[in-house]
């Protein structure tokens, strides 16, 4: 098997979860093959430059080999190869969310106590 379609390829190396979800986020033009915008049962081969919108920093992996069947993460993960300028842009984005947390994660959750009403009526002098 020299080739095979792009959703199954997602689906097997594990980047979707379902083979119609890779199908979808392929028809909105968030899979790239050799930077070209692509249709789900455009055939992939190894060597070929797939760059997957997914999370903030888009995964640019290189096709190491075809698989149609899907198998465990170590078996997946033989499937391809995260180049180094993907690797090194998701680790700056990991440590830029070490550093700067999301706001919203600060704020507690739900409404004040009424310790917290009486800290924050003393605060405000009432």
């Amino acid at each position: 098997m020299d080739k095979i379609r792009l959703d199954k390829w997602l689906w097997a190396a594990r980047f979707y979860k379902t083979r119609s979800l890779a199908a979808q986020e392929i028809g909105k033009g968030r899979a790239l093959v050799n930077g070209q915008i692509v249709k789900p049962s455009r055939e992939v081969a190894p060597g070929d430059l797939v760059r997957i919108r997914k999370e903030d920093p888009p995964i640019e992996v290189q096709v190491r080999a075809v698989s149609g069947a899907r198998g465990p993460a170590p078996v997946a993960r033989q499937l391809y190869e995260e180049t180094p300028e993907s690797a090194a842009a998701r680790e700056r984005a990991a440590e830029m969310r070490r550093l700067a947390p999301e706001p919203a994660h600060e704020i507690a959750a739900g409404r004040p106590t009424k310790r917290d009403r009486r800290q924050i009526d003393l605060v405000r002098g009432k």
